[in-house]
């Protein structure tokens, strides 16, 4: 009775903590990517302009241009990107539909020689490749998994990643900005508030990544204040030459 239970509570145990974190969204990827650069694009302009020794309104208005524009952008990029990859995938989806009414049979053994391929014995993969044919929405969800990798059921969505990325772009560049708005007058307080957020943002996304959250963060922070830190000499460079 105490091997049963305990190899119940393993099962269970098992059970519970074999999960697996959402690796097909269509909202993560554009997000991310989004606010990455919404920081490090935003800040990048406005140091450059600052460095040119222009005045505080000037700032301010090359920072709201340039996270509408940035905004605007990403989402459109995201949109055409996943509406052409989903066009793409549909189309390859109605070529496999087409093969499974024309030639049922031959469909039929092409996926028992997949299964035959990983290992399974012949006689058992045929009668697998049977089973799995007689629904026929089934089979070309099966035929889509093994031999195009995609799931029928799961496609990306371009409107979540339009709305993903122009969200998290215009939020990514708001934070250089916001210490302007709020009063400021030069520019050290927003390069800080972009640092530190740039430095968040890569802790965050070492949640769903196997790095640990300080390298992460750290390699952010490195490759955005590299960025403003170019930007910034040649607004001085530029600005002297003008």
């Amino acid at each position: 009775m105490s091997i049963i239970e305990t190899e119940a509570s393993l099962h269970e145990a098992h059970r519970d903590n074999h999960t697996h974190r959402d690796v097909n969204g269509g909202w993560l990827r554009p997000a991310v990517f989004g606010a990455m650069d919404g920081l490090v694009s935003n800040l990048a302009l406005m140091t450059g302009v600052a460095g040119g020794a222009v005045s505080h309104q000037t700032i301010v208005i090359t920072g709201l241009a340039g996270l509408a524009a940035g905004a605007f952008s990403m989402a459109a990029g995201e949109y055409t990107s996943v509406a052409s990859q989903r066009e793409l995938v549909e189309a390859e989806l109605d070529v496999e539909r087409r093969e499974l009414r024309k030639h049922p049979v031959d469909e039929m053994e092409e996926l028992a020689a997949l299964y035959v391929a990983r290992g399974v014995e012949p006689a058992l993969a045929r009668e697998v490749a049977m089973q799995l044919s007689k629904d026929p929405e089934q089979a070309l969800e099966i035929h889509a998994r093994e031999e195009l990798g995609i799931d029928p059921d799961d496609l990306p969505s371009p409107m979540v990643a339009a709305v993903s990325s122009f969200g998290s772009f215009a939020l990514g560049a708001l934070l250089p900005l916001l210490p302007y708005l709020l009063g400021a007058t030069q520019l050290w307080p927003a390069v800080l508030l972009a640092l530190v957020g740039l430095f968040g943002c890569g802790a965050v996304v070492a949640r769903v990544t196997a790095r640990s959250w300080w390298f992460s963060g750290l390699r952010q922070l490195a490759l955005g204040g590299a960025a403003a830190a170019v930007t910034y000499g040649l607004g001085i460079l530029f600005g002297a030459a003008l």
